[in-house]
């Protein structure tokens, strides 16, 4: 006998609040991708930094999410893409757009706010236009806008240099750059003294480049025999390593590292230490809480390589090895706040960063990252005391739009 199937019951019905839609701007800016907001298009709850603006963000994203892919949100599952910016008219003298990082935790519920993302920054200036926070006499109709940004974070100034096309921001170019597939319009970046007066985080370590006062220290890790270790606070604070130290060659792909839960485990291990020896943090256990700084990174002398792309690096054609972890991964490419730091510590003679690229005090050096290479340069120089200086680190990226609109998220967010 055929049996007639039931009918399933429905389920009972639940309102709920309906989802909140709020303006945003979505743009690539170097190897990285990011949600854009003008601070007074936020809901008021969030126009201020709080629990409220994390959840909001967080939400955005798609975060925590305990599966790893942010598919609920804008986030694309790596820490180059899990990123929000607020940007507004600038209250500080002599700069045009006040700019502030967010780096979004995939799988805690944790917005970082602890230093800037110097990938993002090549799309601030362009966003800024396009947002109509920059006065429009300060725009030519071909050239160069000079865009001055208030780096909120870390209380620095950065300067974007960014192309204009009929009154316009050009975004289509022949700028190429290791690790986007597509080429675009330059964007010019000056980094001015980028050695951080104040650590973003409230947790010590800011003012000097090197915040012991030596261009090389030795870590003490649980397991580890001691590292050698440049603790250095410019663009970003990073803790570099020698590759040899680690039993690596530099050449790494990200798979040999991402793929080791123990290597991970362990570059997270000897960057909480290397924070605690920065002042950026008072114990380890506090490294869990501040996951975008300092960052990790490992320099070796030139070797060819292959590149994830399938591009043959020449070791003739480069300076140093370079390979950085965010956010607890192996890093793509490049980080740019990392760039600022390599670009530093290679132009002050005796730390790893140059000796890797053989000494010397180049203004100027070409890294090779896992997706091939890129140049940076830093003006350093020392006072009367003794101490390094550097006034300005450059680097240029490309940037663009990928979409305008409005997000949504649930209206619960904000209660």
């Amino acid at each position: 006998m055929n049996r007639i199937p039931t009918i399933p019951t429905m389920p009972t019905f639940s309102p709920s609040a309906p989802q909140i839609k709020i303006a945003a701007t979505y743009l690539r800016g170097g190897t990285s991708k990011g949600v854009f907001f003008n601070l007074h298009d936020l809901p008021e709850a969030a126009q201020t930094p709080g629990p409220a603006r994390d959840a909001l963000l967080l939400r955005v994203l798609g975060s925590p999410d305990p599966y790893g892919k942010q598919m609920d949100g804008l986030g694309n599952a790596s820490s180059s893409t899990s990123k929000a910016v607020i940007l507004s008219q600038s209250t500080h003298p002599g700069h045009d757009v006040d700019y502030l990082f967010g780096q979004v935790s995939i799988d805690q519920p944790l917005v970082d706010w602890s230093g800037n993302c110097g990938n993002l920054s090549a799309a601030v200036g362009p966003c800024a236009i396009h947002m109509g926070l920059i006065e429009p006499h300060r725009i030519p109709d071909n050239g160069w806008a000079t865009i001055r940004i208030w780096q909120a974070n870390i209380g620095k100034t950065i300067i974007a240099h960014v192309p204009i096309t009929g009154g316009q921001v050009q975004e289509s170019g022949d700028f190429e750059l290791d690790g986007v597939a597509f080429a675009a319009a330059e964007v010019q970046l000056e980094f001015v003294n980028p050695a951080a007066d104040n650590d973003g985080g409230g947790g010590g370590g800011g003012g000097a480049i090197f915040p012991t006062g030596n261009v090389v220290d030795t870590l003490h890790v649980p397991g580890e025999a001691p590292l050698r270790a440049t603790l250095i606070n410019a663009g970003i604070p990073t803790i570099f390593l020698n590759a040899h130290d680690l039993g690596y060659t530099g050449c790494e792909l990200q798979s040999a590292i991402n793929a080791d839960p123990a290597a991970l485990a362990r570059f997270e291990a000897v960057r909480a230490h290397g924070a605690v020896q920065m002042g950026l943090i008072h114990n380890i256990a506090q490294a869990v809480q501040r996951q975008h700084t300092p960052k990790i990174a490992f320099v070796a002398p030139p070797v060819s390589y292959v590149a994830s792309s399938g591009k043959a690096i020449n070791a003739a054609d480069i300076d140093l090895l370079v390979r950085a972890l965010s956010m607890g991964q192996l890093h793509h490419a490049m980080m740019g706040t990392a760039a600022v730091a390599i670009a530093t510590a290679a132009a002050i003679p005796g730390t790893l960063v140059n000796v890797a690229a053989g000494g010397g005090a180049p203004t100027a050096v070409r890294f090779g990252h896992p997706s091939g290479t890129l140049r940076v340069g830093a003006q350093a120089l020392q006072d009367e005391r003794g101490q390094w200086q550097v006034t300005k680190a450059l680097m240029s990226r490309s940037a663009r739009i990928l979409m305008e609109g409005w997000v949504r998220v649930p209206g619960e967010v904000l209660r």
